[in-house]
């Protein structure tokens, strides 16, 4: 296998990963009969998800809540399509967060509702209580900024809300089914756009911890929790008789698609795990160790070999470069001098500020890099991985892809006839 060849490789797996993990072709076997009297269809996944409930259920009303940029096909006069802001909300997910719920409550009893979820639905729908939609976005953004995961990012929005957290299956008497495709590491569906389907788990006093834990201050929305945890306003809802939630897609099978698509193709393939997170640099420190390890005695496996992992690493920002989590971790896993091919990048084919979905390495990264006059070092210490792999030509461009399971790595160790 020539360089080239593993440079293809690489790319042709990512995209048969993304085709064999598609929102429609995964939500398909659970659409049955009989057909719900509404589909609400919410995230970045939206689009695919809402088509495949209209070819099983043609003439069925529905609401779609997408992203800025995603991908939308001409639906009949019974689809309503509203755009709305990501990653940070903006009014048009509060206008969206009130539709759904007027649509949702309006519903009968002895009805259904079907609610099509996928990552991203934390920001399509925005319903702030207590702060201002500016208020709420600046505490996000500062969370994020401190590094916080999803799941203490969506602990606070819950209880800064009047949609997530249980709170849409609430506002209505009918029966509700969720089905979700999962971005978030454990796949738990009071996490997945921040649960607005089912009980949650987390309390006014959890997002309090929250704010402490990442020190940040915001007086406005920490008046609001404390008067929570005082018993002042209603917690998120403990339990929802009348709503099923279920998790159909996730990381684990972007991992198993990509896998076969290696192994039909006479690469062997391991999967480290679905559930990796912290710092991406940490993660390519990890990722650059067990390398060395396969490379210097063949354990846990012998080269050639494709390591794959999943999950979602986080990026503390300190520079003011462009870059994500998948950029930073290739630029990382460059530094660590492993000598690898290697593919990381985000199934939704957005990372960060990057311009791309993520990143190729290859054996002669710094090489190359150190010819055009580039500093990794620096780009790593200025959050500028997506510059510098713009500037190599090895960024992954995909463009908004209409699906969000998370983050795909795949790091292929050479053995002999590739170098």
């Amino acid at each position: 296998m020539t360089p080239d060849e593993a440079r293809a490789l690489l790319l042709a797996c990512f995209q048969e990963a993304l085709a064999a993990t598609a929102p429609g072709r995964l939500l398909a076997p659970y659409l049955q009969a009989p057909p719900p009297a509404v589909v609400l269809a919410v995230g970045k996944a939206a689009a695919p998800m809402m088509s495949a409930a209209l070819a099983a259920y043609p003439g069925v009303p529905g609401l779609v809540v997408l992203p800025d940029g995603a991908a939308a096909p001409p639906w009949p006069p019974n689809v309503t399509v509203r755009r709305a802001g990501h990653p940070h909300p903006d009014h048009r997910s509060v206008a969206a967060a009130r539709e759904a719920l007027g649509l949702l409550a309006a519903l009968k009893p002895g009805t259904e509702a079907l609610v099509l979820l996928s990552g991203g639905g934390s920001a399509l729908l925005c319903a702030p209580r207590g702060v201002t939609l500016a208020q709420k976005a600046a505490l996000s953004a500062e969370l994020m900024r401190a590094g916080a995961d999803i799941h203490a990012l969506n602990t606070v929005r819950r209880h800064l809300s009047r949609v997530k957290g249980g709170q849409l299956a609430a506002a209505t008497r009918a029966r509700v089914r969720a089905w979700l495709l999962s971005d978030v590491v454990g796949d738990d569906p009071a996490t997945i756009a921040s649960g607005p389907t089912v009980p949650d788990p987390s309390t006014f006093a959890d997002a309090l911890g929250v704010l402490d834990r990442f020190g940040v201050a915001a007086p406005e929305a920490r008046a609001v929790l404390e008067a929570g945890a005082r018993g002042e306003h209603e917690d998120t809802p403990t339990a929802l008789p009348h709503a099923h939630a279920q998790v159909i897609g996730g990381n684990r099978d972007l991992l198993r698609a990509a896998q076969a698509a290696l192994q039909a193709r006479g690469f062997p393939a391991m999967i480290l795990g679905d559930t990796f997170t912290g710092e991406a640099r940490e993660l390519a420190a990890f990722h650059g160790a067990l390398v060395r390890s396969v490379q210097a005695h063949g354990t846990p496996w012998p080269a050639p070999v494709a390591l794959l992992s999943g999950g979602e690493a986080t990026v503390t920002v300190r520079g003011s470069g462009h870059g994500g989590r998948n950029t930073e971790f290739a630029l990382a896993l460059a530094l660590a001098g492993p000598g690898v091919y290697a593919l990381s990048a985000g199934s939704d084919g957005v990372d960060g500020t990057s311009g791309g979905a993520g990143a190729l390495v290859t054996p002669n990264t710094l090489a190359r890099a150190g010819a055009l006059g580039l500093d990794p070092q620096r780009a790593l210490r200025e959050n500028d991985a997506g510059s510098f792999f713009g500037a190599l030509g090895d960024l992954v461009v995909t463009g908004p892809t209409g699906q969000n399971l998370n983050d795909l790595r795949m790091v292929l160790v050479p053995g002999p006839g590739l170098a």
